[in-house]
């Protein structure tokens, strides 16, 4: 991960993939969002997403994990060339949250970040603050979830 001045406005992050499947859909709304729609093919079907459709929430924590995932591959990688690497702090929220279209049984989503704004922090100086925006995008290259996310990144030490 990078400090803050590092970055610059208009960075990419290319998260990686994940594939929807039917039985995982249905597992994810089962605990946590238990919508005939996301439960039943048929019911799927029926509704306005014509097929069993992942709930957004469910878009939105594989995001995370890959958001996740990234940011511990690029920390290893910059042990592993001797660096140190920056250790973000928390999200203080996010807004904009859009899921644009239905995500589908079987559709593939490609996640990436591309940072929009960099302040410094008026309260706290050894932290900057970056705002993000992630989408994902289907197998067809159709927008189907944004979010823009801001993030606590350190400083470099003076």
């Amino acid at each position: 991960m990078r400090f803050f001045e590092d970055l610059e406005v208009g960075q990419r992050r290319e998260l990686g993939s994940y594939t929807f499947t039917a039985d995982e859909i249905k597992a994810f709304a089962r605990q946590f969002d238990p919508q005939r729609f996301h439960l039943d093919e048929e019911a799927g079907r029926n509704s306005l997403f014509g097929g069993l459709a992942a709930s957004g929430w469910h878009v939105g924590s594989v995001c995370m994990k890959l958001l996740v995932a990234k940011g511990q591959q690029e920390i290893a990688e910059t042990i592993a060339a001797g660096g140190t690497p920056a250790v973000w702090g928390p999200s203080p929220g996010f807004r904009e949250l859009r899921w644009l279209k239905p995500v589908l049984a079987g559709d593939t989503i490609t996640f990436t970040s591309v940072l929009e704004a960099l302040r410094t922090s008026d309260s706290r100086p050894e932290w900057g603050i970056a705002q993000a925006r992630t989408t994902g995008v289907n197998q067809d290259g159709e927008a189907v979830y944004s979010i823009l996310a801001t993030a606590f990144v350190p400083r470099k030490a003076k």
